[in-house]
């Protein structure tokens, strides 16, 4: 049985805001919490479930992603070019409403070390690049741990000492009145730890500023605007928490011949009136090569054909698009006095035929037109 969509497992709309979501959070958590419903297996589940999806649906990105593929996104692995995304089964009262009362009521938590920033890096293809997939390398600017200190920020890589302000927490507790509200640590600055002699490397940081190259393998069918995850890639975290991610967002460069729509092609072929008139063939350019396209009699200008499997295989379902190509029919140049006289003799064939069957769409209009004439002056 597949998972449950998020936004219905969270009671909200597609469009919902964040505070809609955060909100139907937090009310669906305190009802299913395990601490509430001690032995309740059918709730511990349930509040697996809301968990998961709020973790997806509060992050701008994960749910960006998941609104693009869906579950899918999340059921890749950790290979370095898919999304991916694990989440934790259990959580107390303060994870659920920490910064709505977290500040008032306090906590005797240590102070939580957060993920580092992700970053975001837009890579240009060629079409064919998007089509057929490649590998590409990039460099990227990076925060990394100070080779000195070790990424400890204190000199020779000597561990930081606990604050003995607040234990090591990171946050103090103050009684006002009935209440104990918690604060920052003004010793530490919420760190928990103490650096007495920082490191002249990194001035006591931790981390110096870098660049660092990355492979990045672009799957066949990628289009515009779709983005790649490659996981742990983006900031290291403080006091070693993980990397965060690095997402890579493809733009396409716009194509000489073939504009792209999903996983259909489209391109305009050029023909002279002769073969529009009498019919023909003519080569058309394929992503692979060329292939013919035959040109039926009588065909006019702005004819779409339409060739079967010529286009984008799709990156998610496989299925193979459609090459559809538009005829131009040319109005000739720079013609010589024969050809001006051979059209010329064309021309009078034409206007000798009083019904005009050579262009029906030239007597339908002045049909129209003469029309609207005799109902202006009748």
């Amino acid at each position: 049985m597949g998972k449950k969509d998020y936004y219905q497992v969270l009671g909200v709309s597609k469009s919902a805001e964040d505070r809609d979501i955060k909100k139907a959070y937090r009310r669906l958590a305190m009802k299913y919490h395990p601490d509430r419903n001690q032995g309740d297996k059918i709730a511990e589940i349930k509040f697996k479930e809301i968990k998961e999806a709020y973790e997806i649906l509060s992050n701008h990105q994960k749910r960006t992603a998941y609104d693009q593929y869906g579950h899918s996104a999340f059921e890749q692995g950790n290979s370095g070019n898919n999304f991916h995304g694990s989440f934790s089964t259990t959580a107390d009262f303060s994870d659920i409403f920490g910064d709505v009362f977290g500040d008032i009521f306090g906590s005797n938590k240590k102070q939580r070390v957060s993920k580092g920033a992700d970053l975001e890096y837009q890579m240009e293809l060629t079409l064919e690049e998007a089509v057929r997939g490649t590998v590409k390398k990039i460099r990227i600017p990076s925060l990394q741990n100070c080779s000195f200190c070790y990424g400890t920020g204190s000199k020779n890589g000597i561990k930081p000492k606990k604050c003995l302000s607040c234990n090591g927490y990171g946050q103090i507790q103050m009684k006002k009145g009935f209440f104990t509200v918690q604060q920052t640590c003004p010793t530490c600055y919420g760190k928990g730890t103490i650096i007495k002699i920082p490191c002249n490397s990194c001035r006591g940081k931790g981390k110096i500023n870098k660049h660092k190259k990355l492979s990045v393998k672009i799957p066949a069918g990628i289009d515009n605007n779709d983005r790649i995850r490659l996981n742990n890639e983006g900031q290291p975290g403080d006091q070693g928490a993980p990397n965060g991610d690095l997402y890579v967002e493809i733009i396409v460069k716009k194509h000489l011949i073939f504009q792209r729509k999903e996983n259909d092609l489209y391109c305009e072929v050029p023909i002279n009136f002769s073969m529009a008139a009498l019919g023909g063939e003519v080569e058309v350019p394929i992503l692979e090569g060329k292939i013919k396209l035959k040109i039926p009699s009588e065909t006019q200008s702005g004819k779409l054909f339409r060739m079967r499997g010529k286009g984008v295989k799709s990156i998610r379902s496989g299925y193979q698009g459609d090459l559809l190509c538009r005829v131009i029919v040319e109005t000739p140049i720079n013609l010589n006095e024969k050809q001006k006289h051979l059209l010329d003799q064309l021309g009078k064939s034409f206007d000798s035929c009083k019904e005009k069957k050579n262009s029906p769409k030239s007597k339908r209009f002045f049909d129209g037109v003469k029309k609207f004439f005799d109902d202006l002056t009748g």
